[in-house]
């Protein structure tokens, strides 16, 4: 799909152009460098956290004997018995740390009273699939088994996330749902990276600013590794599945310029089919994470209150019952 200048909403061109000039690079090579350079550079943000939110720390064992960090995110005087929000961060796979994403945390607590858990799940420059979801299922388990302790219900536990973090939510989902050991909520897959095949019309030949058919397939290459190109568990690319019975409610949102708009409308069709429930919108103009990269834009306002909307009403409504 080609994007052109004019398709972009207005108040999202300027921030899209620069922030292009910022990341573009010219080789899979430099790519790959980049994410390493980022990786350094978020290096230096852990431990901080944001006006209005406390912030502490816990470590989990991983079966190889190696540590996962988890952000457990509250207010200053937090309520008992609130939901629990497991909240995978984005960045392809291959960047990023809980702390760059304490704004969505802070609309979140801000709306409807809860915990966000966040992972700092291991990275795809680090270790490909299946560790980012073993790490994301790992927390989930974690924060099931420690519900009391953190002050959370134990009959509505949440996963979300954006794009790489949407793609980690579904595929959670779609884990969850078939090992039995935790049930979810509801879950809120924001503009997902689930579709390795990236053959819909909006993932090829993408041009569009921030995220485009080229760097959408340096990122899969990374994530799955030697699995790259080949016919993949639906856990890696929740795309990729067939049955979408028992799934949770679902909240979501995609721009229509952006890679992940095709594959983000089949995925909310065939929930819905299934009988799921689904609160979606579509954004015209908008480029991938375009309200995370231009907040104040009219549109991504529009975006972020039919998000915060959307999980206020599926905390009051969706349930279900621990095993």
């Amino acid at each position: 799909m080609k994007v052109t200048y004019k398709m972009i909403d207005k108040q999202l061109r300027l921030r899209g152009r620069l922030y292009n000039l910022l990341i573009t690079k010219s080789s899979e090579a430099k790519y790959i460098e980049f994410m390493h350079t980022v990786k350094k550079q978020t290096e230096n943000r852990k431990g901080k956290t944001i006006k209005g939110l406390q912030l502490r720390e816990e470590w989990i064992t991983r079966k190889d004997g190696s540590k996962l960090r988890i952000c457990i995110y509250t207010a200053h005087n937090p309520k008992k018995e609130i939901p629990g929000v497991l909240w995978l961060h984005g960045g392809g796979y291959a960047q990023g740390i809980p702390q760059l994403f304490a704004n969505t945390y802070k609309r979140l607590i801000d709306a409807k009273d809860c915990v966000i858990i966040a992972p700092d799940y291991r990275l795809s420059i680090e270790a490909p699939y299946p560790a980012a979801l073993e790490d994301s299922y790992a927390a989930l388990l974690w924060m099931k088994n420690h519900a009391k302790e953190l002050g959370i219900r134990e009959d509505q536990h949440i996963v979300g996330g954006e794009s790489a973090g949407g793609g980690l939510a579904a595929a959670l989902s779609l884990y969850a749902r078939d090992t039995k050991e935790v049930n979810i909520a509801f879950q809120i897959p924001l503009y997902p990276m689930m579709d390795d095949r990236m053959t819909s019309e909006s993932a090829r030949e993408n041009n569009a600013p921030i995220w485009n058919s080229t760097t959408n397939r340096w990122a899969w290459k990374l994530y799955l590794g030697e699995l790259f190109e080949k016919d993949v568990l639906v856990y890696a690319a929740a795309a990729r599945a067939t049955d979408y019975r028992n799934l949770p409610p679902t909240i979501t949102f995609v721009g229509d310029i952006e890679p992940f708009r095709d594959e983000t409308i089949q995925y909310v069709s065939n929930l819905k089919e299934a009988g799921v429930p689904v609160e979606f919108e579509l954004y015209k103009g908008c480029y991938h994470g375009f309200d995370i990269i231009s907040p104040h834009a009219e549109i991504s306002k529009k975006a972020t209150s039919f998000f915060i909307e959307s999980f206020k009403y599926a905390v009051d409504h969706y349930f279900v019952e621990q095993n």
